[in-house]
């Protein structure tokens, strides 16, 4: 059996993606959990949104807002 293909660059590259997003879903599952323990509404377009963001950057500005939001824009807001 022929295991070149896992020790390839492109498998690599599919396992550096799937790490990903991974970290990008536990880290938004952390953004909902840290809302909902503080009482913060958060309405199906917000979940849908931290959900879908897969920006590691954006998701990182977001959990350090979550904890003090008292609003889902709280988290949302530029700057």
């Amino acid at each position: 059996m022929d295991l070149s293909f896992y020790k390839s660059s492109l498998s690599e590259e599919i396992r550096d993606e799937g790490r990903t997003e991974g970290r990008a879903e536990g880290i938004a599952r952390g953004i909902l959990l840290l809302l909902a323990q503080a009482g913060v509404d958060v309405p199906e377009e917000a979940r849908e949104r931290v959900m879908g963001c897969a920006d590691l950057d954006i998701l990182s500005r977001w959990l350090l807002r979550a904890p003090t939001a008292t609003s889902v824009e709280d988290v949302f807001a530029v700057g």
